[in-house]
């Protein structure tokens, strides 16, 4: 690979900038508005979750962006701080620090650090298949379960009363003796903040379409409600003076750029918080490059998995540089990023350009802002993350992976995000090495009038009493091989008439030395008892496998092309009488 392209693959900004146009820097300028204008509310309140000030989320939606645009293959994705990994950054930091003091905010530096440290390395290892070990049901049942929980959360600054714990159940008790300390006028600005938001986001939009507006612009409109809150709430606390009856506000929110500086290079600290970071790292990976995914099959355009590792890697060190905490790519603000009509990663640099001015400019008009309006904000935001009937759908087809689900979602609420997540991982995988160490075996036989091989329980086929053709439906490893060894030793045993034992191959995509050790005792003691062992249907790959070893020579039978060949080869009257009975009997 030649230096031009390496640079255009691993910078993907030189392929679009070489295309940009004006047209297209003015779409991009619309977009990063109304970006600009969503993102301002959700930084803030995903840093105040994250138990940070407040600027920080703006200070974590400026380098990331710009470096993302840089390095993501994404035209469309927009990244900053979201709602999970702001959560798993609080029970993180919280395990080293308490809140609001100035180790707890390096920890959640130090947490952008090392998560963009470990995906910029998996990046250029190209390790992006390892989130596949992240099953859809385990990452739904996380991401449900957080979102309950983050909502059960901000019931309390909603209300106006003091909450706090890593789970659900901690969070209660926190929160029920204090009920009865509940701040009205909070409460009000809470509960009026919530029941606007949810009104926005299911009826606001069809009411500005019957008032004439387009699809798209009443969308648009209806994606700025919590700007709108805001603006009322804060007004209101201003001109009622209500911080002086309780009401918790979010007070000086400094202004000016974040100082560049470099992230707290403690290794102990980043020992410590390690498991965390790679938590963090590859559930947001997995958010990212789904939504990511998704959004470029709409337009046809193509996403690389391994330079979105080093895309969110590099993003990540951006933020922990800038003085923010892990981001990663957001779903909401993403959709929005593609309904306004982004056409390239610039979009979301210019979308920095507008959090920096606001840094700037804008956040003394904050200083009144309520702090249950920005919970409010994420109460509505997490809550549509939520799916418990994903349970019910889950269960319906696989009760395996329903129950790595509901594992995932009771630990998750009953003993933290770290705690919930690694036993879903684990389950996850304790039960696809279950599965597949007792695969499907069927016994088949020739269907008449065709050369084609069925299952012997599902179709009507013709078979030879002395022969036992089995079709292995998975590949041959550690875990299945001794219970291969055993299902034909025990189907011989069975039926002393078996002469002849064919292994049908078509889904054995590999064969390790486990199963390989396993197939050479099956062929000797079936050649003990009388009886051959023949292959058919075996793989290019595997079949360059087996020739590096002794198995093809003290194979007792042949390996065949297809099922046809391999019967046909021992009892051709019988497979050529079977191939021509339904052209004699239509």
């Amino acid at each position: 690979m030649n230096i031009p392209s390496l640079a255009r693959r691993y910078l993907p900004i030189l392929t679009w900038g070489a295309e940009y146009s004006r047209k297209t820097l003015a779409n991009d300028l619309v977009v990063a508005l109304i970006v600009t204008v969503m993102l301002i509310p959700q930084s803030l309140a995903y840093a105040l979750l994250a138990g940070l000030p407040p600027q920080i989320g703006l200070y974590a939606s400026m380098a990331p962006l710009v470096l993302y645009a840089i390095f993501g293959t994404s035209r469309t994705l927009a990244v900053g701080p979201v709602a999970v990994a702001s959560l798993m950054t609080a029970a993180a930091a919280g395990q080293v620090a308490s809140q609001g003091t100035p180790e707890y905010l390096g920890a959640a530096i130090a947490l952008a650090v090392v998560s963009g440290l470990l995906l910029l390395a998996m990046g250029l290892m190209r390790l992006g298949f390892l989130a596949n070990f992240l099953s859809h049901p385990v990452i739904s049942g996380f991401i449900t379960a957080s979102g309950i929980q983050i909502a059960a959360g901000q019931l309390g600054p909603v209300l106006g009363i003091h909450a706090e714990g890593e789970n659900l159940v901690d969070l209660l008790k926190s929160m029920v003796p204090n009920l009865a300390h509940i701040n009205p006028y909070t409460a009000v600005i809470g509960g009026a903040t919530l029941a606007f938001l949810f009104w926005v986001r299911g009826s606001l939009k069809p009411l500005l379409m019957r008032f004439g507006l387009g699809d798209r612009a009443a969308g648009m409109l209806a994606k700025v409600g919590p700007v709108m809150a805001i603006v009322a709430t804060t007004g209101a606390v201003w001109g009622l003076g209500l911080s002086e009856h309780g009401v918790k506000i979010v007070g000086t929110v400094p202004k000016g750029l974040p100082k560049l500086a470099l992230p707290p290079m403690d290794l102990a600290l980043w020992m410590k918080i390690l498991v965390p970071a790679l938590l963090i790292s590859v559930v947001g990976y997995v958010e990212s490059i789904s939504v990511a995914l998704t959004l470029a099959a709409k337009r046809r355009q193509r996403v690389d998995p391994d330079q979105e590792l080093i895309a969110l890697g590099m993003s990540n060190i951006g933020a922990a540089v800038s003085g923010g905490f892990p981001v990663t790519g957001g779903f909401a603000r993403s959709v929005v990023n593609f309904e306004a009509g982004a056409e390239t990663p610039a979009a979301g640099a210019f979308t920095a350009i507008g959090i920096a001015l606001a840094t700037m400019f804008l956040t003394p008009l904050l200083f009144f802002l309520p702090n249950a309006t920005l919970a409010a904000t994420i109460i509505v935001a997490v809550l549509s993350l939520v799916d418990l009937g994903a349970l019910r759908r889950t269960y319906a087809y696989s009760r395996t992976d329903c129950a790595a689900m509901a594992a995932t979602i009771l630990l998750t609420l009953f003993d933290g995000v770290e705690a919930g997540l690694l036993a879903g991982v684990g389950l996850s995988i304790f039960l696809h090495l279950y599965r597949t160490s007792r695969p499907h075996v069927a016994v088949v036989g020739q269907i008449p009038g065709t050369m084609n091989f069925r299952n012997v329980a599902r179709h009507d086929v013709v078979t030879d009493p002395g022969v036992l053709s089995l079709r292995v439906d998975a590949s041959l490893y550690f875990p299945n091989a001794r219970f291969i060894e055993d299902y034909i030793n025990g189907a011989v045993a069975a039926n002393p008439a078996i002469r002849h034992i064919i292994l049908e191959c078509p889904a054995v995509n590999t064969v390790d030395y486990s199963a390989l050790e396993s197939l050479e005792a099956v062929n000797l003691r079936l050649k003990d008892g009388g009886v051959t062992l023949h292959l058919s249907e075996v793989k290019g790959p595997v079949m360059d496998g087996l020739k590096e070893t002794h198995f093809l020579k003290e194979l007792t039978g042949q390996i065949h092309l297809t099922q046809y060949d391999a019967v046909s080869s021992i009892n051709p009257e019988l497979a050529i009488r079977t191939l021509e009975a339904q052209r004699l009997n239509p």
